[in-house]
């Protein structure tokens, strides 16, 4: 802890801070809402945009005090890391080149981190993240947030339990049709950056969504990918990163799989998809119908569990919020990040380890989906060949 910062948290929260996510940001909204869902953050302090007057305008906006209003992540942690009552923790919802620069500057001031996907722009960097937060024992995470979605934890303890046997095949898909045009020659600002390699880095659906089917794979089959063989495609003339990805894979142990991630797939809203096929059994799972997970054991009816509902375990249970038969998603899986980060930063805060049943994506996991799409560019770029990870 930084000398002359309060353990205590006011009213039992957790002060946060954001680094970007002001006046016409999408994301820093659903961020804000996900830390409060469950009343664990209150957001106290920001440097919510490059621009000083709109930062300012959007402090305002958002009631911050006008003296925790930043003009830069620099000024915020240092200021915030000497201040009795600073942030404990700092959401980074920026484009993806300025993920890695606030991250270490908050890590270096005392500050836990919880980050917006993926975790950088090149594994170089991710790798300076994972060794920092090893040196500094602060709490990291990585906002992949389908990891929280109770269907998500339900298959991933299946999975463990051995309920599906040995995995053989792993088919993660993410399919949206937004940028079938050539969105980002309009005034469109979440397109403009998603396709400049300068703020997105060298993937772009790769990076935007495939990163979140790659975590999603391996969050739920516990496996680790050996090698891949990629195939990216930028189909709307002009563009300078990808649009279409088609990706085998080869998990370690043995396990086959493939990956689809498109924005360029019409009629495709958000199409976040996992399949796992065992030895004994299978899995579905579907982010537009996020309470329902599909179970087929080898010769029996195929059987249908749901959030609330006959056959889901703990793991589902400690991350469900309301009754049956109510919809509970894209919101709530990013308020259970949120709120499992929140029990490892009062432990943290406390000397304590977090209780085990506590899962979020990691630092590490971030340096992970960094190496995934290295490999998925170096192999697309030799002609689409076998890569090791």
């Amino acid at each position: 802890m930084v000398e002359g910062r309060s353990d205590k948290v006011e009213g039992g929260r957790i002060r946060l801070g954001m680094v970007g996510g002001g006046q016409g940001a999408f994301i820093g909204a659903v961020h804000r809402l996900a830390a409060r869902m469950d009343d664990q953050y209150e957001l106290v302090a920001g440097a919510l945009s490059s621009n000083p007057k709109r930062a300012r305008a959007s402090a305002k906006e958002l009631g911050l005090a006008p003296d925790r209003s930043y003009g830069s992540y620099e000024e915020m942690a240092k200021a915030e890391s000497q201040r009795p009552d600073g942030i404990e923790a700092v959401a980074i919802v920026t484009p993806n080149h300025m993920h890695a620069p606030p991250a270490k500057a908050f890590l270096k001031a005392g500050i836990n981190v919880i980050c917006d996907k993926p975790l950088t722009t090149t594994v170089k960097e991710a790798k300076e993240l994972v060794a920092l937060v090893k040196k500094t024992g602060l709490v990291f995470a990585v906002t992949h947030n389908y990891t929280g979605y109770p269907m998500v934890r339900q298959a991933r303890a299946m999975v463990a339990a051995g309920k599906l046997g040995e995995v053989r095949v792993v088919q993660a898909e993410y399919a949206q049709d937004w940028l079938t045009e050539k969105a980002e020659a309009t005034a469109n600002k979440q397109a403009k950056w998603r396709t400049d390699p300068k703020q997105s880095g060298a993937g772009g659906s790769i990076g935007d969504i495939g990163t979140h089917a790659y975590n999603l794979a391996c969050f739920v089959t516990g496996l680790k990918l050996d090698s891949l063989c990629a195939d990216l495609t930028a189909f709307v003339k002009g563009r300078k990163l990808d649009d279409n990805d088609n990706i085998l894979l080869r998990w370690k142990g043995g396990a086959k799989g493939m990956l689809w991630a498109s924005q360029v797939a019409v009629g495709h809203e958000n199409g976040a998809m996992l399949r796992v096929y065992g030895s004994k059994g299978g899995l579905v799972w579907r982010q537009e119908e996020p309470n329902h997970l599909w179970f087929s054991e080898f010769g029996k009816p195929l059987q249908l569990i749901t959030r609330a509902g006959a056959g889901a375990g703990p793991e589902a249970g400690r991350v469900t919020r309301v009754p049956a038969g109510h919809p509970e998603g894209y919101l709530e899986g990013f308020a259970n990040i949120y709120t499992e980060a929140a029990r490892a930063i009062r432990a943290h805060r406390d000397g304590k380890k977090p209780d085990p049943s506590v899962i979020f994506p990691s630092v590490e996991d971030g340096l992970s989906g960094m190496q995934f799409i290295e490999a998925a560019v170096k192999s697309s770029q030799k002609g689409a060949v076998w890569v090791k990870l």
